[in-house]
């Protein structure tokens, strides 16, 4: 692959890690789970691609994320939050705060708006990011950083792109049936080696794949089952209020097509995407796209209500961000036309409109009404 060369230090952390991987292969009789593999190469302490030093968003990092993008997407959130917060508790709870631009610009738009927020909670794995988000959030008091999910919450919750980077099981059909594909060593490098998927795996199969007996020979795809144990756990610690999460993926009866037949898995480096989790483990980003279903179904499971699932278009067009973007007076065309620009990205059906989705579960609370006239969950 044509790929940035990483730095001397990057280089050196990478192998690091790639070492502290061999050895649990070893130990572990010469296989892991590709979801272990995964977990170690995002967050490994002091060495996974999070919870390293390197930057992950940005024009220097590997990737940007629409809060990045416009002011506009924070706003808009803002505007659903201060209705959720209406209904339940002046409280905020986000996790992966990436720079801590989403928080920010939350909290600017319902400052001016009058709506008091007690607590903002940020939960966040990355030290780089955590340090970015204290730094961009020193103006706001009321904002706090935990280790951990509270045992309970009342409030709004938002997670933009934290489901995709959980990590996933791989499985592939072969003639016998299914199997779990995990990673070995081989010739010095990670590889798959296929093994017998254990009886959980296979219910696991069973449950999120629709009609998964008639995929073809070969196909790979992923399962879900830390972020279905996570919904669950969000949905657990719901008291009353909603959580919307935000990230690329499909309902069930869309993502397991035979044209997915190589699965969703995807690496971020630099602004490039490729499809190799085993290039360079530490120094790139690692996800697979969300079963959305799947996610539904573990928090509605756990005693949470799914208030609406929609695409992010149908999300942001429905929480006012045109009328936002009209804020800046049109005729300023330097002010305006970024602005536009990046609204343009945001929601069109062929930039993150239609890619991105918005998963909404709580407790309690209603949606706005401009909101549940975009639903799609119906198509879950």
């Amino acid at each position: 692959m044509s790929l940035p060369v990483p730095s001397s230090d990057a280089l050196a952390a990478s192998h690091a890690l790639q070492h502290l991987i061999a050895a649990e292969i070893e130990s572990n009789a010469g296989a892991i789970s590709f979801a272990r593999y995964m977990e170690l190469a995002l967050y490994a302490p002091g060495l996974g691609y999070y919870s390293g030093g390197s930057a992950k968003l940005g024009k220097d990092g590997d990737f940007t994320t629409a809060p990045e993008l416009s002011p506009l997407f924070g706003a808009a959130l803002a505007q659903v939050a201060a209705a959720i917060i209406a209904q339940s508790a002046p409280n905020i709870l986000e996790f992966g705060a990436g720079t801590g631009k989403l928080a920010f610009d939350i909290l600017t738009e319902l400052a001016a708006a009058g709506v008091t927020v007690e607590r903002y909670s940020i939960v966040e794995l990355s030290g780089e990011l955590r340090g970015r988000q204290q730094e961009k959030l020193r103006g706001f008091p009321q904002v706090e950083w935990l280790d951990a999910m509270p045992a309970s919450f009342d409030g709004v919750v938002f997670g933009n792109e934290v489901l995709d980077a959980m990590p996933v099981q791989l499985v592939i059909k072969n003639p016998q049936g299914w199997q779990e594909l995990q990673v070995t060593v081989s010739d010095g490098r990670f590889q798959y080696l296929e093994a017998p998927a254990s009886a959980e795996l296979l219910a696991q199969v069973a449950r999120q794949i629709p009609e998964h007996e008639l995929l073809p020979v070969g196909y790979v795809t992923e399962l879900h089952g830390i972020a279905c144990g996570f919904m669950a756990t969000l949905a657990r610690m719901m008291g009353k209020g909603a959580a919307f999460l935000f990230d690329y993926g499909f309902p069930a009866h869309e993502y397991y097509f035979d044209q997915r037949a190589t699965g969703t898995l995807m690496c971020h480096y630099r602004h490039h995407a490729h499809p190799d989790p085993f290039y360079y483990p530490g120094l790139q980003d690692i996800t697979a796209h969300v079963d959305f279903t799947a996610m539904a179904l573990a928090a509605q499971e756990a005693g949470a209500d799914v208030l609406g699932y929609l695409n992010q278009s149908g999300f942001l067009l429905g929480a006012g961000i045109g009328e936002l973007l009209l804020r800046t007076d049109p005729a300023d065309a330097v002010a305006y036309l970024p602005q536009a620009r990046a609204m343009q990205k945001l929601v069109s059906p062929a930039e993150m409109g239609e890619l991105f989705k918005v998963l909404a579960v709580g407790k309690g609370v209603e949606l706005p009404d401009a909101i549940v006239a975009q639903d799609r969950t119906h198509r879950l």
